[in-house]
């Protein structure tokens, strides 16, 4: 058996299992726990083992933040997450810890056909480097080289870039977000915060006027879901226009990404927001801003873009990867 962990701002899962005879993994006991209800990776990792107890060959970790030498500060929770302090609790000589969107990008050999969504088809013999690009708490970006027999994927924090506006209303956005914050991250603008962040400049811009419901809405719970949820549903201009806004900096930040990895092999949504606003995607604006890249738009067309539908990439991946690890893949 082996330990699998997807470690991110809101929860941590956790899951065992073993690959079947196809070389897939097969998980078990998946358990989710509140991040921020706990003082580190360790203390959940120990609990689970509680729970879990037995024998494990391998365990590797994706973690939101950046990985250095076997050491995560992450990037949207108070916790310093430590390869070594993780092998010490589950009595193995090492453990995999890697960013939470390289193992996403493991988790990708693991999907089925349904656990896609096409947003654009690309060309018919696409292959070659692909990249993934994840909003949710923050916003995550890896890549996957391409050998020529397989592909390895590799972190960045890219989502941690300068954000680049495209057009008036993104510069009014830029010079908002600029006098609060300083340096303006993609992760300001697309992520669910940043959903937030676009759906205020909107309000203080006077652009749009705020409808009571949907700001009694934001105050008593997720206020990104409650935007989203009244812009899917059409009973909000300005949480439709937030939307909108923000579906078309993802694209274009989708686009950047593309170029900077040269994914001809294709482009993958992950995260937990892509999966909600499915609609929105393909109503045509995320495409639009993707292939928007000047001389670079055949090449941009030639790209398969594809939402990931199944919310447990990542601890497969995770779990890929430590069976890789272990030497029973």
């Amino acid at each position: 058996m082996i330990l699998a962990g997807d470690i991110g701002g809101t929860n941590t899962r956790l899951a065992r299992g073993a690959p079947d005879a196809a070389g897939r993994v097969r998980l078990a006991d998946e358990t989710v726990y509140p991040s921020r209800e706990h003082a580190g990776l360790e203390a959940i990792v120990d609990l689970y083992r509680r729970d879990h107890p037995g024998a494990l060959l391998g365990a590797s970790f994706g973690v939101a933040g950046p990985v250095r030498d076997g050491r995560c500060e992450t990037t949207n929770l108070p916790w310093v997450v430590e390869a070594r302090d993780l092998a010490a609790v589950l009595d193995l000589p090492a453990v995999g810890l890697m960013n939470d969107l390289e193992a996403n990008a493991w988790g990708l050999a693991c999907l089925d056909p349904d656990d896609l969504l096409t947003l654009q088809g690309g060309a018919p013999d696409a292959a070659g480097n692909s990249a993934i690009i994840a909003a949710g708490t923050g916003l995550g970006e890896a890549g996957l080289h391409w050998d020529g027999r397989r592909h390895h994927p590799f972190a960045t924090e890219g989502g941690h870039a300068d954000f680049a506006p495209v057009d008036e209303q993104q510069d009014g956005l830029l010079r908002w977000l600029r006098e609060r914050h300083g340096t303006v991250s993609w992760e300001r603008v697309v992520s669910g915060p940043g959903l937030v962040n676009i759906y205020t400049y909107l309000r203080d811009a006077r652009r749009f006027k705020e409808d009571p419901g949907v700001a009694e809405e934001m105050r008593g719970g997720d206020a990104a879901a409650a935007i989203t949820r009244a812009g899917l549903a059409g009973r909000c201009a300005l949480s439709s226009a937030a939307l909108d806004l923000f579906v078309a900096a993802y694209g274009a930040e989708a686009g950047n990404l593309a170029l900077k990895t040269m994914a001809t092999g294709g482009v993958f949504l992950g995260g937990g927001i892509a999966p909600r606003i499915t609609a929105r995607l393909r109503a045509g604006r995320f495409i639009q801003a993707f292939v928007a890249k000047g001389r670079m738009r055949p090449l941009m067309e030639s790209m398969p873009v594809r939402v990931v539908l199944n919310d447990r990439t990542a601890l497969l991946g995770a779990a890929r990867h430590a069976a890789g690890g272990s030497g029973i893949r």
